[in-house]
This record gives structure tokens, C-alpha cells and sequence, in this order.
């Protein structure tokens, strides 16, 4: 409402100055629609005449057949009045028949539910997240008591058979019990096929029923409203928890997720009453709800697997390790939302975080550890890795000696020999003394040791272990007496 002064300044500034209505608005500070209703602009507004249409002449008998008909189609109008004389297309009686046609609205009744009754499981879409090298679809399991309007919601990175059972089992660890009733929309972890009203449940999902002893049932198609408590608790989801949220793991999101829903959804007015709250109605509905079996249902996926030659095995584009001597055996991995479990029969010979990233190797350093000492045994059994274990600094001497025309094999073998007549400890030396006067050739080490055993004071033992036809010798032993009476012989030889 503007001031009898300021409607006289703005139609002094349109009809004495003529000034634009935008101009005056900006200069006034008042809205646009103000400068308008002070200069009566509605006086400048000139009625046009209103077109006639080719359907006029019929639009009286469109309007009391659409009343005794309200459902019918606009083309057998056209037919009827094309009967009557018009000439018309179809096109311009659709413009007319929709201007004409009475809504239809379908009226509902509210839906009652009993305490501890029914509930309600949809999936909803929250986009796409990265972790790592890989784009998630993060997706929220939400359930709802029909009754109390209590409800339980976990974000996952997919909607599998598996975590669609894994919400079920939550939510039912979390109200310490469960309905007799679930209602589902026709998403395919629920609903494999229908014709009629013949439906062809999930098999899974039919084991989850006879484990926790509740029935599923299904809404009719297109028949959204049955199961509108759920879709508010989606939408109610997306507008006071999801929007300006921000988390750094999947984790930490469901810990988030929880929290409001026990701080803020469920300390909202209870629909049924508005003196209780949704968590004092749900304190009562609590108690009458199917108590827990023995055991949770189990709602690992369990996969055969094989690894060829690698100690790791393939899960969700993920490499995990697996022993050596698990390799080539036929493998069954086990995988929950937080751990991957290989196991060998019935013993677990392995066991990994899981993780959701892309193209990653999970290693246990075990595994890595074991493989390298089955390969370092390997390679001791043959005639290089054995010099090579004792004497490391042979690997130098024939790399030089074969630079220089020299045969490796010939060099390795006569190393060997040096090996077993001298032992580690003098070979080690004349190698060193090798290299140190630049003549990298067995001969020159077989001279140096040769030279060693010359200057030592003290012979060297020589060890026979190597040689299995010394061992093989059989030596008779003899009576000491035998030398005593040769040494009587002759001694009286002597004195003859």
C-alpha cells in the first residue's frame, strides 16, 4: 500500500514527464505493480473480441456427452459430430474436448494399520559417489512401521539381493523384533514375475519370510498410494536429512543417518495424535512385535572361485590374496558388506577388509611372505642359487668372466668344485682377490686358493658331504693287535 504522496508523484513522473513504469519503480523504490495500479493501467488494457472456432457450433453437444460419458476418447467424438456436419480435424476437438472433459479424481480411504501389523521397504537413489578410482550408485534402504511411522534406513553402494536382505536384518536387530506383514513395491529383489494376481516372489526373499515368520505382499501396479508412508519417509529423508549433508565414508553417512533419525524423526508428532511423539508410539508398538529367531539370517554372498597362477583371486573388479598353496584349488569366497572370507572347504585360509574401490590388490603380507620362501627354496636347489646363497660375490665374478667370452655354465661348475674342496669361507677371499686384481676367471680363483693352502699352517678339512661316492665307501675296521704284532716282527728282525 503506497502513500497518497507517492501515488501522486508517480503519475505526475507517467503522464507529465512520461516516464516508463520501470523508471519510476527504480527512482520510487516501490514494485512495478504499485506504479501500475497508481497510473490505472488497467484502463489501457483493450478487450479483444474472442475468435470464433469451427467447433463452436458443436461444443454443446461435446459438453453433455463428456457428462454422461467422461471417459470417452476424443476421436470417437470426432466421429459423432462428424455425423452432425463438421468438418474440422481432430486436432482442434482434442483442444476442445480437453478444455471440456470434467477431472476425474479417484477418491481413497485412509489406510488403518494395526500396531506391530504391517511395514513398508522401498529403495531410494541418492546418486553417485566416488570412492577411489570407482563411481558408486549410493543408494538407502528405508522401511517404515505403518502404525507408529517409526523407521530404519541404511545407505548402501548398490541395491543387491544381498543388501536388500541385509537392510531386512538390520532393521529387525534394531527394533528388537519384527512385523507380521511387508509391503513392496514391484522391485526386483521382491518381485520376480506377476501375471494377474498371481506373483512369483524371490526365492530369497522368501527365505527371509520363513526365517522371521512375516509375510510379504505386494502393491498392485501403478498403485503407489499403497504404500505412501514409506514414499513420505523417502521424501522426508531427502528434505530434513539428505539436503546440505556431507560425510567422508559410508560409515560415518549410516552413523549420521541414525543419529537423526533418533533425534529428529523420531521426536517429531505422532500422526495419530498430536499430544505423543513418534518414538513414544513406537515404545508401545514395540512390544508387540515378533520376537527374534535363534540366529540372523545370513546374507553373505557366496561365491566359487579359482585362482590359476597368482596367490590372489577376483571380487568386484578387487584382487585379494590368497596362500601359495591355495593356488589352483577351487575356493568358495564369502563376502559380507565389511569383510571377504575365502575359505578352502570348510577352513578359512583367508581374510580381507572389503573394499569398494576399483582395480585394487588386497594383500596379506603373509601370503607375500610364504610365496617368496617357496621361491627362495626354489631357487637354493639349483647349482647358481646355492654359490649364489654362499658366495654372493660369484654373481660379479662370472658376469665379468662372461663379458669376456668366458662360458657362464663352465664358470659356475668349476666355482662349484672350488666350493666343495675349499669351502664358503676361502672361496669368499679369492673371489674378493679376483676381482681386486681384475682377472674374473675361475682358474685365477682355483690359484688363490691353491696359494692359500700353501701359506696356511694347517690343513684344511675337506667336506665329503657333497660327494655320495665317498659315502658310499665301506671301510672294513681292523684289531689294533694286528699293528702291536707287526711291530714285534720287527723288531726282532732287527736284532737277528
Amino acid at each position: 500500500m503506497i502513500s497518497p504522496e507517492t501515488r501522486v508523484q508517480i503519475r505526475r513522473y507517467f503522464y507529465a514527464e512520461h516516464w516508463k513504469i520501470g523508471t519510476i519503480a527504480r527512482e520510487l523504490n516501490v514494485h512495478p505493480d504499485a506504479v501500475r495500479n497508481a497510473i490505472e493501467s488497467t484502463r489501457f488494457n483493450r478487450t479483444q473480441p474472442m475468435r470464433t472456432s469451427i467447433t463452436d457450433p458443436y461444443m454443446e453437444f461435446v459438453r453433455q456427452t463428456l457428462d454422461q460419458h467422461p471417459r470417452l476418447r476424443a476421436t470417437r467424438i470426432h466421429q459423432m459430430i462428424r455425423e452432425r456436419g463438421y468438418t474440422g480435424s481432430v486436432i482442434q476437438l482434442r483442444r476442445a474436448v480437453a478444455q471440456l472433459r470434467p477431472p476425474v479424481r479417484e477418491p481413497f480411504l485412509r489406510l488403518q494399520a494395526f500396531p506391530a501389523e504391517q511395514a513398508q521397504v522401498d529403495w531410494a537413489h541418492f546418486g553417485h559417489v566416488a570412492v577411489g578410482r570407482a563411481r558408486r550408485t549410493l543408494s538407502c534402504f528405508v522401511i517404515t512401521l505403518s502404525w507408529s511411522r517409526a523407521l530404519y534406513l541404511e545407505f548402501f553402494f548398490d541395491q543387491t539381493m544381498e543388501n536388500f536382505l541385509r537392510g531386512h536384518v538390520h532393521a529387525f536387530a534394531d527394533w528388537a523384533g519384527q512385523p507380521r506383514v511387508l509391503l513392496y513395491d514391484n522391485l526386483r529383489s521382491a518381485v520376480l514375475e506377476r501375471r494377474g494376481s498371481e506373483i512369483r516372489f524371490n526365492p530369497r526373499l522368501m527365505e527371509l519370510c520363513a526365517h522371521y515368520h512375516f509375510v510379504a505382499r505386494a502393491c498392485q501396479v501403478r498403485a503407489g498410494n499403497q504404500k505412501g508412508r514409506v514414499e513420505r519417509a523417502i521424501r522426508y529423508v531427502r528434505e530434513s536429512f539428505w539436503a546440505g549433508r556431507s560425510f567422508t565414508t559410508l560409515a560415518e553417512c549410516n552413523r549420521q543417518a541414525l543419529v537423526w533419525r533418533d533425534q529428529v524423526a523420531h521426536r517429531r508428532r505422532w500422526p495419530g495424535d498430536d499430544s505423543r511423539t513418534v518414538a513414544e508410539a513406537f515404545a508401545e508398538e514395540r512390544t508387540r512385535l515378533l520376537p527374534h529367531p535363534a540366529h540372523p539370517f545370513p546374507t553373505d554372498l557366496v561365491l566359487p572361485v579359482r585362482s590359476a597362477k597368482t596367490i590372489y583371486v577376483r571380487f568386484d573388479l578387487n584382487d585379494y590374496s590368497i596362500p601359495p598353496e591355495a593356488v589352483g584349488r577351487q575356493l568358495t569366497l564369502v563376502a559380507s558388506d565389511t569383510l571377504v572370507r575365502i575359505l578352502d572347504g570348510t577352513a578359512e585360509v583367508a581374510r580381507h577388509h572389503r573394499t569398494y574401490d576399483r582395480h585394487q590388490l588386497v594383500l596379506d603380507p603373509a601370503h607375500q611372505q610364504a610365496l617368496l620362501k617357496t621361491k627362495r627354496k626354489a631357487f637354493n636347489a639349483t647349482p647358481a642359487g646355492r654359490l649364489t646363497q654362499v658366495a654372493p660375490e660369484s654373481q660379479t665374478l662370472i658376469d665379468l668372466a662372461f663379458a669376456q667370452g668366458e662360458s657362464a655354465g663352465s664358470q659356475t661348475a668349476q666355482l662349484l668344485r672350488l666350493l666343495d674342496l675349499y669351502g664358503p669361507a676361502a672361496l669368499r677371499r679369492a673371489i674378493g682377490e679376483a676381482l681386486e686384481r681384475n682377472t674374473p676367471r675361475a682358474s685365477s680363483v682355483a690359484f688363490l686358493l691353491r696359494k692359500q693352502q700353501r701359506s696356511s699352517p694347517a690343513p684344511l678339512a675337506v667336506d665329503l658331504s657333497r660327494h655320495p661316492e665317498v659315502q658310499s665307501i665301506e671301510v672294513r675296521p681292523h684289531s689294533l693287535e694286528t699293528y702291536d704284532e707287526l711291530a714285534r716282527t720287527g723288531n726282532d728282525d732287527s736284532e737277528q
